[in-house]
């Protein structure tokens, strides 16, 4: 696969995640809300760290992996979204994620959509892919209706491996996707 992408949108760059990143993101991950589907708390500083590490793992060991979500008009680190292998869920692999997670000040403003539109695009246009995931907590609703507007749809309920966590599967297929509206 090609190296980690930069993607733009209208209001958003989506670029590899880096070190440079990490004051900013433990700001982000220090947020009780940033983390509340799964862990419910906010990650430390030390689990940033390791963040960061299994991130810039998986961009070489997967060809894909999560991209700082960075506002263009501002500069500011909103979180980070698009393409991941979902190794927590061994069940329903393999497959590519398309997943987000923003800073409380950030959401609702439909950068969601936005990114994983962008993300979504480049999974089926430049890398082939012909299936997408999204995963999430049933709790999460917000969540669900992004993945609801962006086309995927309902495919298993699951359980996390790790935690007993019961979550949804949604998916979305290339042919889907060319044909939407």
């Amino acid at each position: 696969m090609p190296p980690q992408p930069t993607l733009e949108t209208e209001r958003l760059i989506l670029r590899p995640l880096g070190w440079d990143d990490f004051d900013a993101l433990g700001a982000l991950h220090a947020e009780v809300s940033f983390w509340w589907y799964p862990l419910k708390r906010a990650m430390t500083a030390d689990e940033t760290r390791r963040f960061i590490e299994r991130t810039l793992e998986r961009y070489e060991a997967d060809g894909v992996g999560l991209s700082a979500a960075v506002v263009k008009d501002t500069g500011d680190l909103a979180g980070w979204l698009g393409l991941a292998v979902p190794h927590f869920l061994p069940e329903i692999l393999p497959a590519v994620e398309v997943g987000w997670r923003l800073g409380e000040r950030y959401r609702g403003l439909g950068y969601a959509t936005e990114g994983a539109a962008a993300a979504i695009r480049y999974g089926f246009e430049d890398l082939g892919l012909d299936r997408l995931v999204s995963i999430f907590e049933p709790a999460n609703v917000a969540s669900g209706h992004v993945m609801a507007k962006l086309g995927f749809e309902f495919e298993r309920e699951a359980t996390v491996p790790a935690s007993g966590e019961s979550i949804h599967v949604l998916e979305l297929t290339k042919r889907a996707w060319v044909a939407a509206p």
